[in-house]
């Protein structure tokens, strides 16, 4: 048998994206139309007649209305104070006070098997160092020189939710700092087509809001301008007209120059859309209905009672056309209030326990106003509105309104278990792709520099051949804990899995404090040294002896103590 190109099995065709070749449409469905509808979904003659919406391709639906969207949710998380608070609720259940480094390098990979201890040696100096540089006060990963590691994903965790996109691009710095490698956080605004290239159509690529894409989809490069497209407007930088710089996607080596984060709802989508749009009329409905009851509150409060009259406005007019001298209702109306203040000058009766009943011409009465009286609506429809919020920025109710009178143990505990189900998802689509980014800049110089003692030995592969990069820069990110309702069960849980072998110590101090599992067991070590130096009782030596029963019995044992 003779030897057989791969065209020739998989096909002239074969992994050709449709935008290279067109293939023509069938003129008619192979399947013939039959009476009737199968799916009540699209029926076209009930209830559903007036309910047909265009069916357009991801970003004909999105990119007109881009920069809509993203004023609108910028505006709500800037003046209302619920979604400000669910973005804070996101930063704090997703990154915390601090991103920490898990590097695992992939010894298997580099070096063609696992050497455990390199490992750990690896792991020890790249963290330390990272993290050194990464945390310092002098702020080196940012090009602006204003935010930490930490600083940088907190944001790009608030600029996603109000956008849905992150745009960083790679810079250098050769001034004198230890590492030249930073990154630019970038106004998604400034990503837009230029002017002059609008209309102008790309040989061989295609260009989608300020994205360079090749047939296949894929970004060659990014479309930057010079300033926010608002800055002329305000003044803030009205001298200067507006350019556009092309800036490759990465560079030819492979080194990445632009990180766009995004998560595409539909396939060709190119640009990335808030989840809170789905919610932004709830979300303004929600403000006006606080600030009307607001209003409503003060003119109540304002108003103790109010004199209501029960005369028709007609019987007033046809007794007199003006209000003053010669008028026949106010004559016959002062003479009347005269009399009755002249009779009830001395009566003893016309006062209650020292407090005086007032008098009131024929027609009127006093109305007594409550200054706590609820809106028809009421606080249910409140609670519905800020449930369709949270269930947009994909966070409980309960964190959101910090309402937690109709909560128990079991729901509080199944609000927080979803939520931080939502969290990790959301991490792992933007925290960690903001921070791998920033880490493989940084090992990508360390190791070129010759910066790292644990790649200063024989055999050590070049960053750039095939996996090398990816094994180099393998890890994991540790960043805020899921928190505690009831430490003492929580603890108990989490010793029993360790225990059962379900899981680890890294996974569970990470789950619980977000902390690094290796510095916690060195400090450990640390104070049982001092304790026994010093001649101190060890507080690990000291534990409940209930607990420490009912974390030592494990499923194996029966429940008995080992």
């Amino acid at each position: 048998m003779s030897d057989l190109d791969l065209s020739d099995l998989l096909g002239s065709d074969a992994g050709v994206s449709p935008a290279i070749h067109a293939v023509q449409p069938p003129v008619a469905s192979a399947v013939a139309a039959g009476g009737g509808v199968a799916y009540d979904g699209a029926d076209k003659l009930s209830r559903l007649a007036g309910w047909r919406p265009p069916l357009r391709s991801a970003d004909a639906d999105l990119l007109p209305l881009k920069d809509d969207l993203d004023a609108r949710s910028i505006d709500t998380a800037r003046n209302d104070a619920y979604v400000a608070g669910g973005a804070t609720i996101r930063k704090d259940s997703i990154v915390g006070t601090l991103f920490l480094l898990n590097a695992k390098p992939e010894t298997k990979v580099l070096f063609g098997k696992e050497d455990e201890q390199w490992e750990a040696e690896a792991q020890e100096e790249i963290e330390t160092k990272f993290t050194l540089w990464a945390e310092s006060p002098q702020c080196w990963p940012d090009a602006a020189r204003r935010k930490t590691l930490t600083d940088i994903v907190r944001l790009s965790v608030g600029v996603h939710l109000m956008g849905g996109e992150v745009l960083q691009s790679a810079e250098w710095f050769d001034d004198g700092r230890p590492y030249a490698s930073a990154i630019q956080m970038i106004d998604t605004a400034r990503l837009s087509d230029p002017r002059d290239r609008i209309f102008q159509p790309f040989k061989g690529s295609r260009l989608r809001k300020g994205v360079e894409l090749d047939s296949y989809g894929a970004p060659l490069a990014y479309y930057i301008r010079s300033a926010h497209p608002a800055d002329y407007r305000s003044g803030v930088n009205s001298f200067t007209a507006p350019t556009w710089k092309r800036v490759p996607a990465r560079k030819s080596w492979g080194r990445m120059v632009i990180n766009h984060v995004f998560e595409e709802l539909r396939p060709d989508q190119t640009r990335g859309v808030a989840a809170m749009v789905t919610a932004l009329s709830e979300m303004r409905m929600t403000k006006h209905f606080r600030r009307t009851e607001l209003e409503r509150a003060v003119v109540a409060a304002t108003y103790a009672a109010s004199i209501e009259s029960e005369i028709p406005q007609d019987v007033t007019a046809a007794l007199g056309a003006g209000a003053g001298e010669g008028n026949a209702t106010t004559t016959w109306m002062q003479a009347y209030l005269s009399a009755i203040a002249e009779y009830a000058g001395a009566a003893k009766n016309l006062h209650m326990d020292g407090a005086k009943i007032p008098i009131f011409a024929p027609g009127t009465k006093l109305k007594i106003q409550n200054p706590g009286a609820n809106s028809p609506a009421g606080d249910k429809f409140e609670q519905s509105l800020l449930r369709y919020i949270a269930a947009a920025l994909n966070v409980s109710y309960e964190q959101l309104s910090r309402d937690f009178t109709q909560t128990n143990y079991s729901s509080a505990r199944a609000a927080l278990g979803e939520t931080y189900k939502t969290m990790m998802s959301l991490k792992r689509i933007v925290a960690d792709k903001v921070a791998n980014f920033i880490y493989r800049l940084w090992l990508e110089e360390a190791i070129n520099y010759n910066e790292l003692e644990c790649f200063k030995r024989r055999g050590v592969p070049r960053f750039y051949d095939g996996l090398n990069a990816e094994a180099f820069s393998a890890c994991e990110w540790i960043g805020a804990g899921q928190g505690q309702i009831d430490p003492l069960k929580e603890t108990q849980a989490a010793v029993l899995k360790i225990k059962s072998g379900l899981s680890t110590k890294e996974i569970e101090i990470a789950k619980m404090s977000g902390g690094d599992w290796r510095k916690i067991a060195r400090q450990i070590a640390r104070e049982r040294a001092l304790d026994e130096k010093y001649g101190n009782p060890s507080i690990y030596d000291q534990a409940d002896p209930n607990l420490m029963n009912s974390l030592s019995a494990t499923p194996s044992d029966g429940g008995k103590k080992q």
